[in-house]
């Protein structure tokens, strides 16, 4: 600041001394009057420069100059480039950090003070149909449009979730959102949603299961418990004590049934799984299931005289499609399991076919195809649960456990194998096995 006004005075001084030169005191006096006026104007055209380009903020056009208003224009073109710095690496973190909720498993929306969707990731995009970009300041309460979400907002208590039914949820394959509002910021909401619908299956099962288990055993356990006190406190004569100890062997049977489902599946999941090492002819696989499914129709039909109508592959044919590797009582037990649910639950009469046809990936089909009751869509998901029934009544007299399903997927699982079920109310069901082609080998191959 002081070279500043020196340098005014002395532009002064030399605006006076050219008109005191050129016309004594008075040319003195306007020789220092346009010097002073020359200096103004040349000082604000540099303060106008300066002025314009700090208006754009380019640097690049950063005026270069001398005097105060260089000195100015050098440091405030520091500070902006400072200032952008700064902008790029906050930018730079708040990609970062969008990019690793867009990353997270959970679906994640942030919302303005009024309710406003301000981001949102793709999961949390794809659970409740937001377009990321076109919902970008709608209000959430247009969008989620689920009276258990708007009383929970409305309610702003966020001390727990809230659990909705998810928007592509059907009957067949339900779908469970839990949604968490975290309040943080001047009023901003932090919503958080994550699909449950496994953990909840998984603690209905639980449920499900500790009370089958406790029904299945106590059922049989009370009425072995009325028999003993009955032949404890009656004299009964032989045919009454023959009739009451037959009705405890069938309870002692149907308990026997249910630990030894549990023991065989407890066994199953905790053995290694089958090698390659041993391998069955499907020609004698599917016979012995022929064998068993056959002979239980003749049982469970006897009494009507209308046996089932039964159609198996030939012989001729499963020559044909060689040897397949596993363990082979797992395997008959897991196909004649679904055989033998065919013919308990297809009435007198009805049609089983069973077949086994390869595929053009070498992969092979088992199938078993029935005319019976059908199942509802809603129970299709379930089948393989332990002790889960579509018609208990209906299971009791057909003497099942509820386990078999179970124990067929866990050993169709060992073997890489996959269980698909399709079924229709009133016209039957198909239960198909889908084998590997690793699992396969053509006839005649050496082990």
């Amino acid at each position: 600041m002081l070279w500043r006004i020196s340098f005014f005075l002395l532009w002064q001084l030399a605006g006076a001394g050219l008109g005191w030169w050129q016309g004594g005191v008075w040319g003195a006096v306007l020789g220092a009057a346009v010097a002073v006026w020359v200096w103004f104007v040349w000082d604000l055209v540099k303060g106008a420069r300066v002025l314009r380009w700090l208006r754009t903020g380019e640097l690049a056009d950063t005026p270069e100059m001398g005097g105060v208003w260089g000195e100015a224009a050098d440091r405030a073109r520091r500070l902006l480039r400072n200032q952008q710095a700064e902008v790029r690496s906050s930018e730079s973190r708040l990609q970062e950090i969008l990019a690793a909720l867009q990353a997270s498993p959970n679906g994640v929306v942030l919302l303005d003070a009024q309710g406003r969707i301000e981001w949102c990731n793709q999961i949390a995009a794809t659970q409740f149909g937001f377009d990321a970009e076109r919902d970008v300041l709608q209000s959430i309460g247009n969008l989620l449009r689920n009276p258990e979400f708007t009383a929970y907002f409305s309610a702003r208590d966020f001390s727990t979730d809230v659990v909705l039914e998810g928007r592509l949820s059907t009957p067949s394959r339900p779908e469970r959102i839990s949604v968490h509002l975290h309040p943080y910021g001047d009023g901003r909401t932090l919503l958080l949603s994550r699909d449950v619908t496994a953990l909840e299956q998984a603690d209905a099962m639980r449920r499900d299961f500790v009370a089958n288990v406790s029904h299945e055993i106590r059922t049989p356990l009370t009425v072995l418990t009325g028999f003993v006190e009955t032949l404890q406190t009656l004299a009964l004569n032989a045919d009454e004590r023959a009739r009451y100890l037959g009705m405890m062997a069938q309870q002692a049977v149907r308990m026997q049934s249910v630990v030894q489902g549990l023991l065989t599946l407890s066994r199953l999941e905790g053995s290694p799984l089958p090698g390659m090492t041993e391998w069955t002819p499907v020609q004698s696989l599917l016979e012995r299931c022929e064998e068993e499914g056959r002979a239980l129709s003749v049982l469970l039909t006897q009494a009507q005289q209308r046996p089932h109508v039964m159609q198996f592959p030939s012989s001729e044919m499963l020559r044909l499609q060689g040897d397949i590797a596993g363990a082979p009582s797992e395997l008959q037990s897991a196909l004649s399991n679904l055989i033998s649910n065919a013919v308990r639950y297809t009435p007198a009469g009805g049609s089983i076919i069973v077949e086994w046809t390869r595929q053009g990936d070498g992969s092979a089909v088992f199938s078993v195809r029935d005319s019976g009751p059908g199942i509802a869509p809603e129970h299709i998901p379930r089948l393989t649960e332990r002790f889960y029934r579509v018609d208990r009544s209906r299971s009791r007299e057909t003497g099942g456990t509820g386990l078999g399903l179970a124990i067929v997927k866990h050993v169709l699982q060992r073997h890489g194998a996959t269980l698909g079920i399709t079924s229709t109310l009133g016209k039957g069901s198909v239960f198909s096995v889908t084998f590997p082609a690793s699992r396969l080998r053509a006839p005649g191959l050496p082990a």
